[in-house]
């Protein structure tokens, strides 16, 4: 009977507290929040670094340092992070720097060789060159320690088609081997064909040209005037991928896929390199790294080490900076909350002088979500940065 009074009582006071507990809140002053889509861009980064001549190539270094090559100025720029210079090293010649695992820098530039009847020829050349003095490192304590000329890594003699080599771009291994372009004249069986990437060792020992196997065939001559070469193996990696893939990229005018992906296989049958076959999903992207015709001169390519798996890649002949997933897509994945899944395109550029135009862009660099771009025809170097990035 108690329970039966005890439930009527709490009852009534439940239908009658209104004045106990207070009235009832009206919400609809507030205004429900609206979700505005930022723009997934990449913007610059002001000033831009003018302190160039022709800079037509940039590096983020494994010791965290960036280096611009001058073509203009036949130097190896060093800058900090904020793009304050450090100093200024000479190298004949120089268009193109990459650092290896022990903080050397390999600098691809020329040599001048005096043949018979002294008879002076610029050759083909890669400079090793350390960073490490008696009680400092830098660029100021610079030394070229140990050099590569054409066509000395493999022969003796000299051939009057041997100015026309041109070595181009290096990519570095994780363990310091590392691969060269080369265009020109003046292969043979021994060295591969004229278009040539080729292995060299830790100690600058020339080892054997790249072939590639494809339907079922081998292919000494696969490579058609190749330009950059990247491997895996990009700062700030402490543990680097051990493996020997690259990419590479064509400036031949009749090329049709001029960015490919080669992945070094083994078996127990051997060791071979094949092309990677990308995939070409239109309902994910709408543009893909393989596409047909997709660039006209791919001057630059740079690898996010930070685990984005981003493939930056400047086009001198379009003017443009275009970015693609390690996957192939163009652009990168939208962040949580966007209003769709598919790959956001993040390219951009154009013929100019404005803070997102470039005027024959070359060397492209990534560091801490910064772009870097060596933007040659207007002698400064350029730095972006995804608006998503930004915190």
């Amino acid at each position: 009977m108690k329970k039966f009074l005890f439930g009527i009582s709490m009852l009534v006071l439940i239908t009658g507290c209104e004045g106990f507990f207070g009235k009832k809140t009206e919400l609809d002053f507030i205004e429900p929040p609206e979700f505005q889509l930022r723009d997934i861009a990449y913007v610059p980064i002001q000033p831009a670094l003018t302190q160039f001549v022709r800079p037509v190539d940039i590096l983020t270094g494994f010791d965290e340092l960036i280096y611009v090559v001058d073509e203009g100025s036949e130097e190896i720029i060093s800058l900090d992070e904020s793009g304050r210079e450090l100093g200024r090293f000479k190298v004949q010649g120089v268009t193109s720097v990459v650092q290896d695992r022990r903080f050397n820098l390999l600098a691809i530039g020329t040599k001048t060789v005096t043949i018979s009847d002294s008879v002076n020829f610029d050759v083909a050349c890669i400079y090793r060159i350390s960073l490490h003095g008696d009680v400092a490192y830098g660029i100021k304590q610079a030394k070229i320690i140990n050099e590569v000329v054409h066509p000395f890594y493999y022969k003796s003699t000299f051939s009057s088609t041997d100015p026309d080599v041109k070595f181009n771009r290096i990519g570095v291994l994780a363990d310091n081997r590392y691969y060269v372009t080369r265009n020109g004249i003046g292969g043979n069986t021994f060295d591969g064909p004229d278009d040539a990437i080729l292995l060299f060792s830790p100690e600058d020992e020339f080892l054997t040209p790249v072939a590639v196997s494809s339907n079922g065939a081998l292919f000494r001559d696969y490579f058609k005037k190749p330009y950059c070469v990247l491997t895996t193996v990009q700062p700030p990696q402490i543990f680097a991928n051990g493996g020997n893939d690259f990419l590479f990229s064509s400036i031949s005018p009749e090329g049709v896929i001029k960015v490919q992906y080669i992945e070094f296989i083994e078996t127990e049958f051997g060791a071979t390199y094949e092309p990677r076959i990308l995939s070409v999903d239109e309902d994910e992207a709408d543009g893909f790294l393989t596409f047909p015709y997709r660039f006209d001169e791919p001057m630059g390519m740079a690898l996010t080490g930070d685990g984005t798996n981003h493939i930056f890649v400047t086009d001198a002949g379009k003017d443009s900076l275009f970015l693609f997933s390690l996957n192939g897509y163009e652009g990168v994945k939208p962040p949580p909350g966007y209003s769709t899944n598919r790959y956001i395109n993040v390219s951009f550029g154009g013929t100019g002088t404005g803070l997102t135009q470039f005027n024959d862009p070359r060397g492209v660099a990534y560091k801490r979500r910064v772009v870097y771009v060596a933007d040659a025809g207007n002698g400064r170097v350029l730095r972006f940065k995804l608006t998503s990035d930004f915190e």
